[in-house]
């Protein structure tokens, strides 16, 4: 999940997890597929990597 009101689009999450995040319509990134067992380290890599510290991921 994506606090999108904090995201400052730096595209940061898409570039190292472009298979969970992309850019939205409005500039802000945003989740479209789930976090699975095969990309989860590159999820969690956006979210700790994430100057502004909007992505959460569920457990």
């Amino acid at each position: 999940m994506i606090n999108r009101t904090g995201c400052i689009a730096c595209g940061l999450c898409t570039e190292t997890c472009p298979e969970v995040f992309r850019m939205g319509d409005d500039g802000l990134a945003e989740v479209y597929a789930e976090v699975t067992d095969d990309v989860r380290e590159s999820a969690e890599a956006a979210r700790d990597n994430c100057p502004v510290s909007v992505i959460s991921l569920e457990e």
